[in-house]
């Protein structure tokens, strides 16, 4: 985001702020849109002088044309389909417009099973669904609505020694990762330096758009 010009950035599925932040810090006139009503009261808490909206990613509230760069981290392995959410970002971008994304990578739901949430007020943990995707499954909603990819990366997980002592706590629906515990080395071998997440940079055609 640092190299990216200062404009107009739409920081989608913005939950309570934290990117939101940093692009006001960057210069960029930011508009936050989340689902969540209690992420927004912690975002505009935190920054007062951002306009908040509540509304789903797929039905922005924002004009054809409005905005520079959209960010959206980690929401889009949430939605079960990826290119209305895509068609939206090309709505409200303007031609030349940057895309970042960043997702959790396919491996990760090979590596770790998902975790469950705080208890909800009937006492009972929840799951959120997830859908993991393969990188061709971006490619394939962004390039036809007029996205050209600049850049792609996969965080890693750094490297570390796992011993029974050190190894991740097996969690209980999940008995087979036990494993962590009796194999470390196998342990190490499968999650050390494994993908953690994918980013994609794209950017909006400028004939994309009449």
């Amino acid at each position: 985001m640092d190299g990216l010009p200062i404009g107009t950035a739409l920081d989608a599925a913005c939950g309570t702020g934290r990117h939101t932040a940093y692009l006001h810090q960057l210069g960029h006139q930011v508009i936050g849109v989340d689902a969540s009503p209690e992420m927004l009261a912690k975002a505009r808490e935190r920054l007062p002088d951002v306009h908040f909206h509540q509304a789903d990613l797929h039905r922005l509230p924002v004009p054809d044309d409005a905005v520079d760069t959209v960010l959206c981290t980690l929401a889009l392995t949430h939605v079960p389909d990826l290119a209305p959410v895509l068609a939206e970002f090309a709505r409200v971008l303007r031609p030349g417009g940057h895309l970042v994304i960043s997702d959790a990578h396919l491996l990760a739901s090979y590596l770790r099973p998902t975790l469950p949430r705080r208890p909800g007020p009937d006492g009972r943990p929840s799951l959120l669904t997830e859908y993991h995707r393969p990188l061709s499954a971006y490619l394939a909603a962004a390039l036809p609505l007029g996205f050209r990819v600049r850049h792609c990366e996969e965080p890693r997980r750094p490297r570390r020694s796992l011993t029974p002592d050190t190894a991740p706590d097996p969690l209980p629906a999940h008995m087979s990762w036990d494993l962590l515990h009796w194999c470390p080395e196998a342990s190490a071998a499968a999650l050390d330096e494994s993908p953690v997440a994918v980013i994609w940079h794209f950017q909006l055609e400028d004939t994309g758009k009449s």
